[in-house]
C-alpha cells in the first residue's frame, strides 16, 4: 500500500489555517499506521467495540466521500437535516451509526489497504477544496450555525480519532502533536457531543477510571468520543519478542 507523502497536502492546501496542517496529519498517521497491519491483524478488534480494523478502513473510505458530499449538498445537506431533526445527541448517535452500518454494508468489497488509499485520496481532495469556503455556513444545530471550517475541525478529530483506533488495536499508541487544536475542531465542528472542561463531570469520571484530574486534551477528546484511554489491544502479529516489549511498555 502506498502512504507516501504525496499522499500529503500541498502548502497551498495547508494555506493560512494551521488547523488544516492537523487535518494532514491525521489522514497521514492513518496510512502510516494502517501500512503497519499484517494480514491476520485487520481481523482485530477495535475501541469502536461494532468493529473489526477492517471495518474501519472501510468506514474510514465511506465517510471521506460523505464529508465531500455534505459539503457539496451544504448548507442542505442530509446531514444537515439530520442535525436538524432534534437536539437529543443520543438519538443523533444512533442515526449516525445506522447510516454508518448501512454505508458499510454497501461498501464493494475491497482488501483494507484499498480502502485505506481511498480513504487518504478522498480526503486529500477534500482539504483543497476547504480555504476558497473556509467561512461559509455548513450546517446548523440549535442556534449554533457550524462554518466549512467548524466541519473541517470535526474531520480533524475524527482522523486522529480514528488513527488511535487503528493504533490500539495493534497495542500501539497515537496522539497528535497539537492536541489542543485538535480538541479545538472537535469544539468548533460537533456542538452536539461537547467535550467537557477538566474541572467538569466527565473529566472527574476520567479521575474516577484512573487518569487523574489533568488538563490533557487528548484525554478529553477520547472521553468526549465515548473511548477510554486505557482501551488496550493486541499486540501486532508482526512484532517480535523486543518489539512486543516495547508495544507493552507505551501503553
Amino acid at each position: 500500500m502506498e502512504c507516501a507523502s504525496s499522499w500529503g497536502l500541498s502548502e497551498a492546501a495547508r494555506g493560512p489555517h494551521p488547523l488544516l496542517g492537523a487535518y494532514h496529519d491525521g489522514v497521514t498517521a492513518i496510512c502510516h499506521i494502517a501500512a503497519r497491519f499484517g494480514v491476520r491483524d485487520w481481523d482485530g478488534r477495535t475501541p469502536c467495540t461494532e468493529w473489526r480494523a477492517r471495518d474501519l478502513a472501510g468506514h474510514l473510505r465511506c465517510v471521506a466521500d460523505d464529508y465531500a458530499e455534505y459539503l457539496n449538498d451544504s448548507p442542505v445537506s442530509r446531514y444537515a437535516r439530520l442535525l436538524g431533526s432534534g437536539p437529543q445527541p443520543q438519538t443523533l448517535a444512533r442515526k449516525l451509526a445506522r447510516q454508518n452500518a448501512a454505508e458499510l454494508a454497501a461498501l464493494s468489497d475491497g482488501r483494507p489497504a484499498e480502502h485505506i488509499a481511498a480513504f487518504a485520496a478522498a480526503a486529500r481532495e477534500y482539504a483543497c477544496r476547504l480555504p476558497s469556503v473556509w467561512d461559509l455556513p455548513h450546517h446548523q444545530y440549535l442556534d449554533r450555525v457550524v462554518t466549512v471550517a467548524g466541519m473541517a475541525g470535526a474531520a480533524t478529530a475524527e482522523w486522529h480519532l480514528h488513527a488511535w483506533d487503528l493504533a490500539r488495536a495493534l497495542g500501539l499508541e497515537h496522539r497528535p502533536a497539537e492536541p489542543e487544536l485538535v480538541l479545538a475542531g472537535w469544539r468548533a465542528g460537533m456542538p452536539h457531543l461537547p467535550a467537557a472542561d477538566s474541572d467538569d463531570a466527565m473529566v472527574g469520571q476520567a479521575g474516577r477510571l484512573g487518569f487523574g484530574r489533568q488538563r490533557d486534551p487528548w484525554h478529553i477528546l477520547l472521553l468526549a468520543s465515548g473511548r477510554l484511554p486505557s482501551w488496550a489491544g493486541r499486540l501486532p502479529s508482526w512484532a517480535g519478542r523486543g518489539q512486543r516489549r516495547q508495544a507493552r511498555r507505551i501503553r
